[in-house]
């Protein structure tokens, strides 16, 4: 039977099987951005109350040349991953670079703009602690650029813990990189700042966030919430029932 669930916690029942990652920079389902949207941030995000704009999320304020070909943004101070290591513009970049090298599913959102592995450190690169500076390759309508930055691809990872995880790779012509950039570790693991820390999650099973305490926004009410997988509606009315 189903235990009795704490007040402070959320159990949800719904198809999770089409996750096969949880590493933002290789993400692409339906479901991983259900979770990845609550775990990590971005620089800036979709706007819940208009969707036709985007708000600040890491990212306190930002300006666009007058050539319309450099997005320079200024993080908001202060900010910590759910580990305690201070975010900064350089986690940014490294989030990009990583991105674009790992070259996995999403990249395309970024790599759109005239960005690849040769030239993503000159165009997505840390101008200091806090300011962080997008070069893309010719004008696009601002608000299409902010929307592709508030994709999954685009969350910051915590560059320190992820470069602590990251296994050797032998370069090859498919590959020239000679590290994964953490990404085995990633698909499991968890280097974010959202408002809730990825606990554990196990395939076709069951997904467990945290609330995250050194969240920079308002604090989640909940303590944790739980999702797990359930195929059929009828399913999920049964378990639901059951408590």
């Amino acid at each position: 039977a189903f235990a009795v669930t704490p007040a402070d916690t959320l159990v949800e029942g719904f198809a999770i099987d089409d996750i096969i990652s949880m590493d933002p920079g290789e993400a692409f389902e339906l479901s991983t951005a259900e979770v990845t949207g609550n775990t990590y941030d971005l620089l800036v995000r979709l706007d819940l109350s208009d969707t036709s704009k985007v708000k600040g999320d890491l990212a306190e304020s930002w300006t666009v040349s007058d050539d319309g070909l450099v997005y320079t943004f200024k993080l908001k101070p202060g900010l910590k991953f759910a580990s305690g290591n201070p975010i900064t513009a350089a986690d940014v970049a490294y989030s990009f670079e990583r991105a674009i090298k790992l070259d996995k599913s999403p990249a395309f959102i970024i790599g759109q703009f005239g960005i690849n592995g040769d030239n993503v450190a000159d165009k997505a690169k840390a101008i200091d602690d806090t300011t962080f500076q997008f070069t893309v390759d010719k004008a696009y309508a601002p608000s299409f650029v902010l929307n592709c930055l508030s994709a999954t691809v685009a969350s910051v990872v915590d560059a320190k813990l992820v470069k602590e995880h990251a296994a050797a790779v032998t370069p090859s012509a498919d590959y020239k990189y000679d590290n994964d950039f953490g990404n085995a570790w990633l698909k499991t693991g968890y280097a974010g700042s959202g408002a809730f820390k990825l606990r554990e999650w196990r395939a076709n099973e069951v997904v467990v966030m945290e609330r995250n305490d050194n969240y920079h926004g308002e604090k989640a009410k909940l303590a944790r919430v739980i999702y797990r997988n359930m195929k059929e509606s009828s399913g999920q009315r049964l378990a639901l029932e059951a408590g």
